[in-house]
């Protein structure tokens, strides 16, 4: 941004460039991205892409056409391939230079939508190429532009998934499409060759197999190397919606002069290995691999565990820290380029923080160190060959996209080459409105993040705003969000305190396992210490003036709160997206959640699903709240959001209810997000005596 604002607005917010992470070149000068604007006057988002001098920090628009994505290197020259949505659902496959706005070319067009490119170079003018992109029962290409018209809407189903997330589910699956790009000769005219897309391949055909796994995978589900495509698939065998058990598999790739010919998938399986599997990554040299997987099947929130694999040609698999002495649940891995270093994304005590470890073939040399020690990284990527430097793409709290070099060999902090908002001055925020607090909670410690107003004087008393996370096991980090941003809440004027109870991610397996059968408990617990640490140590905020916000599992405990003591202590509260009663998590998508959380099946645990049910407590409801629910989310159904507003109706207590027909268990298109933003800050702001954010006039609802 080249303006600053004079505050930091949701307009602000939704309206600021969102920069994709950065991926630099075989030389590590260059580093590409895209970035995406949206207007509020035009009402339009533009795309763009745009390549990054690492040394002069300087940025050179390559293309703002509509509808490109995923520019990835192509070979040596500097050259970028991306993807360009055609008519009639086909994807074009374009080829640039890095230079800026110029030359470009159509390399192939696959007939059909596909995404998720990885390229990797098999010689001086050949490139293998995966994309993702669904297929027909039959294995075919899938488009969904081909469709005939059919004459009733019905579907019809014999087993689960019915829906997932926000969409029904069809026969046609992910798969990964696997091709060649063959570089001609150069014309008299030109100075390098064209490349062409051969034929795609659906590596997955008659595997009963589906990658990237739904609703969320994408490249970090597969990856791609000279002798193959490595990918984690659920398991065909169980029902995707009881099972989170999920496998690792190989399929070996040879290219001969007649052709390309592919390998039945491989499966890599380890004993007391039952649970997801996610990140498989290979080896610079491309003959080992590593992924991360999980012991319990049904339960996504199990420790990260990574698994190593020396040699592909002998699929002999060890867990790394198998004597558990790192207890940190990693989400990704990176090698270095002489595949002697991992380097590991973890989250650890509200930080996602970059780690690094020794790799010989027998296992891990010592325990992960840290590298990072603020913020939250979302990518690191090798600087070349050549260099043991690193690309690193981060976020914090004041600043949502962050590129940094680090030399992961010494002991200096990383040096920011690119900061979006310019270390949050863009946005009219600093640093010195974060910081952090420990209290005692129920059992442990518990952490929580602060954010106060940019214009805070510490002989002021400001309102307090509350906000409970979901998940349950998720976590509040030092990082960037569109949706649930501390800083949009601390601008209106409150000290935004986003505390980490019982249940939460980063602080040890054992504190995220111990909300198992103890939704309403432990966690609950945590959350009155905190008011009462907050009413007893921070002077600065007025709790007399406090409001309470949470979605999902945060909504939740909006409702749980409102039958038991601790909503008496808040003016308002506002639930998004939460659970009313535990029973209608019977018409959630996801089965194995609720079974793992709840102890068992409905009919096998009925005792601990309702004792943990806020319906059973809506006797007790006294506080005035804003209950936000969406059509599409398939998660927690509409009839959650309803329910609770019917009883805030029927008890007269002051209630208002806002719903999106278009968004699932977020809220993400941007006009969308406005009004979302206005509603929840009008309601919050009029309980504790600040101004109305603006006029609900403007937004035609």
């Amino acid at each position: 941004m080249t303006v600053a604002a004079e505050r930091f607005t949701p307009e602000v917010l939704l309206s600021a460039p969102r920069r994709s992470s950065a991926s630099p070149n075989t030389a590590g000068t260059l580093a590409v991205y895209t970035v995406a604007t949206y207007s509020f006057e035009s009402h339009k988002k533009i795309s763009e892409i745009k390549v990054l001098d690492i040394g002069t920090g300087q940025s050179t628009l390559i293309t703002n056409e509509e509808k490109t994505s995923e520019p990835n290197w192509l070979g040596k020259d500097n050259e970028l391939l991306w993807l360009k949505a055609g008519e009639k659902g086909a994807t074009q496959v374009i080829v640039g230079g890095a230079d800026g706005i110029g030359k470009t070319y159509i390399a192939g067009i696959v007939p059909a939508p596909v995404s998720e490119v990885k390229l990797k170079a098999l010689d001086d003018d050949n490139v293998a190429i995966a994309v993702t992109g669904k297929a027909r029962p039959n294995g075919s290409l899938y488009n969904p532009e081909n469709d005939s018209k059919k004459h009733s809407t019905g579907k019809i189903y014999d087993s689960l998934m019915v829906r997932h997330w926000d969409t029904y589910v069809t026969p046609n699956k992910n798969a990964i499409w696997h091709g060649v790009l063959y570089k001609a000769k150069p014309h008299i005219t030109e100075s390098r060759g064209r490349y062409s897309l051969g034929d795609l391949t659906n590596v997955l055909q008659g595997s009963r197999l589906e990658s990237p796994i739904p609703p969320w995978g994408g490249k970090d589900n597969y990856d791609l190397c000279k002798t193959g495509i490595g990918f984690v698939a659920k398991d065909p065998d169980l029902n995707p919606a009881l099972n989170t058990k999920s496998n690792f598999y190989f399929v070996p790739i040879q290219y001969t002069a007649q052709g390309t010919s592919y390998t039945d998938p491989i499966k890599t399986e380890l004993e007391g290995f039952e649970g997801a599997s996610s990140a498989p990554v290979f080896t610079p040299d491309g003959t080992g691999s590593a992924f991360l997987q999980m012991k319990q099947n049904g339960y996504e929130s199990d420790k990260n565990r990574i698994l190593y694999n020396f040699d592909l040609g002998y699929p002999e698999t060890i867990e790394l820290f198998k004597s558990h002495d790192w207890d940190l649940s990693p989400s990704s891995i990176t090698w270095s380029n002489d595949g002697q270093t991992m380097f590991l994304v973890a989250e650890d005590k509200g930080l996602t923080r970059l780690f690094k470890v020794g790799i010989h073939y027998d296992g891990a040399h010592g325990l992960p160190q840290p590298l990072t020690h603020s913020g939250s990284v979302s990518d690191v990527q090798s600087l070349g060959p050549g260099s043991p430097h690193l690309l690193i793409s981060s976020t914090n709290l004041i600043d949502n996209s962050i590129y940094s070099i680090l030399d992961p060999t010494g002991s200096a902090e990383a040096k920011i080459i690119s900061s979006n908002s310019r270390n949050g001055s863009s946005f009219g925020l600093s640093q010195a409105q974060v910081s952090d607090i420990w209290f005692q909670g129920a059992e442990e410690k518990v952490h929580a993040w602060v954010m106060k107003p940019s214009d805070f004087s510490q002989d002021k008393k400001y309102p307090l705003a509350y906000l409970i996370h979901g998940g349950p096991q998720g976590a509040w980090t030092e990082s960037w969000s569109t949706r649930w941003n501390p800083a949009v809440f601390a601008e209106q004027g409150f000290v935004v305190i986003t505390p980490n109870p019982t249940g939460s991610t980063s602080y040890g397996q054992a504190f995220t396992d111990a909300i198992n059968q103890s939704w309403g408990g432990l966690p609950y617990e945590d959350l009155v210490k905190g008011f009462e640490y907050i009413k007893n140590n921070l002077q600065y905020v007025d709790t007399d003036r406090a409001v309470a916000l949470g979605a999902s599992y945060g909504g939740y405990m909006m409702n749980w709160m409102q039958g038991h003591a601790l909503a008496k202590d808040f003016k308002a509260l506002v639930c998004h997206d939460g659970v009313f009663s535990m029973a209608n998590q019977l018409s959630s998508d996801e089965q194995y959640f609720p079974i793992h959380d709840l102890g068992g099946r409905y009919w096998q645990s009925q005792e601990v699903w309702e004792k943990w049910s806020p319906a059973r407590f809506t006797g007790n409801w006294s506080t005035p709240m804003l209950v936000i629910h969406n059509e599409l989310d398939y998660r927690l159904p509409i009839s959650e959001g309803l329910a609770m507003f019917n009883v805030l109706q029927e008890r007269d207590i002051e209630s208002r209810f806002l719903t999106f027909p278009d968004e699932n268990h977020w809220v993400l298109k941007e006009e969308n997000s406005l009004v979302w933003h206005t509603i929840v800050l009008n309601w919050i702001n009029k309980f504790v005596g600040l101004p109305p954010y603006r006029s609900e006039d403007e937004l035609q609802i």
